[in-house]
């Protein structure tokens, strides 16, 4: 993940991933980001630009950035990516990005009336004036809605929302942040968030051919093939890093900013075992452990591994430091959803067996779609 700037010109309530006055990085710290990055392994990378808002960078900036990583990376087959409230987009970046045929996501919370209460006044026109730009040039643009503890109680009228408008959704439940004094106000509970993953379940089967949840895509990709396929659910340490304005290394964008989380910079060219020798390494290291025991029982570990070693770190109000404390709090949420789909499964494959056996097959339920019909969707 790249990160040329926490800046950004919104004011979401619930945000943490923002920084005013932050830095914009320089192109020379892209060449140093590939310089670095030419022996560091040989797996593909996919670079996704993050911030604060990314395209606060400029069209310049990635006019020049881009074909360093494409081109001076090849060996790597660099897949490319980015993360934007589209405010700033124009038909020149628009253009640009056609060119690499780089995917955008962004964020809307929902109708504009739920969504502007909760990103702040006049975010939702820009961001959809943007997407038309987006569109114009046939960019993939989706979308994440973040639900809080208070648009929970409209989730119908957000689904629909995007189910009406032909909006791809992924969604997010908004989480404490570790620089925030407040870090509880707009947090969605791991019940509530459980509930509402199987509503969208529901609603998905309901809506299949005219809607892509991207969560449910991935929930059910994780219980069939038994193994995360996000970063959430996987054991991310070491195969995620994310490179803040300055050319600081973290283990993830979500700590950008916060120096104690700093494993190193591209500038001195690290190798992965430096990396893996610095104090944030050390520490996402332990949760793994802790995960290996603490949920060596559970039926979901494989694909689920504890969630967000982000979400797990808590404070430690004596030492102000941040510690490892127990997995993912919606580890709840996790559970309640891994169980569904697995309860819907079986039930599938022994309807399925049973009509086999009495050589019947119904056509009511062939006409509906069913957990598998998830499961083997392509994402």
């Amino acid at each position: 993940m790249i990160i040329p700037t926490l800046g950004c010109p919104s004011n979401c309530s619930y945000c943490w991933s923002s920084e005013e006055g932050s830095p914009v990085m320089s192109i020379e710290t892209i060449e140093e980001i590939v310089n670095w990055l030419k022996d560091f392994r040989s797996e593909p990378v996919t670079f996704t630009f993050h911030g604060g808002e990314p395209l606060l960078a400029g069209y310049d900036f990635y006019k020049k950035a881009l074909p360093l990583l494409v081109n001076e990376l090849n060996h790597l087959k660099p897949a490319l990516a980015i993360q934007t409230n589209l405010w700033y987009m124009t038909d020149e970046l628009a253009e640009l990005f056609a060119e690499y045929k780089i995917p955008i996501g962004s964020s809307l919370d929902g109708p504009e009336e739920i969504n502007d209460y909760q990103r702040g006044e006049g975010y939702f026109e820009r961001t959809m004036r943007g997407y038309e730009i987006a569109k114009a040039h046939d960019l993939k643009v989706s979308f994440i809605s973040t639900f809080t503890s208070y648009s929970i109680d409209f989730m119908e009228d957000i689904f629909n929302f995007f189910l009406e408008n032909d909006l791809n959704l992924k969604l997010h439940p908004s989480l404490p942040s570790l620089r925030d004094e407040n870090p509880e106000k707009w947090a969605l509970s791991p019940e509530k968030y459980g509930e509402l993953l199987i509503y969208l379940l529901d609603q998905y089967l309901e809506n299949i051919d005219r809607i892509e949840l991207k969560n449910i895509d991935h929930l059910c990709k994780n219980v069939f093939t038994r193994r995360g396929t996000v970063c959430t659910f996987v054991d991310c340490m070491g195969d995620t890093f994310a490179v803040g304005p300055d050319g600081s290394i973290y283990p993830c964008y979500r700590f950008v900013g916060m120096p104690e989380y700093v494993m190193g910079n591209v500038h001195d060219h690290p190798t992965v075992e430096d990396l893996e020798k610095s104090k944030p390494a050390i520490l996402l290291q332990e949760f793994k452990d802790h995960v290996d025991t603490e949920c060596a029982d559970c039926n979901y570990i494989k694909f689920c591994r504890g969630g967000c070693p982000y979400n797990a770190l808590k404070v430690n109000n004596e030492t102000n430091k941040a510690e490892i404390k127990g997995v993912d709090p919606h580890c709840t949420a996790y559970k309640i959803i891994f169980k569904e789909i697995t309860d819907r499964l079986n039930k599938e494959f022994s309807s399925s067996a049973s009509m086999m056996f009495h050589g019947s097959k119904s056509e009511n339920t062939q006409s509906k779609p069913g957990i598998m019909s998830i499961m083997l969707k392509p994402i």
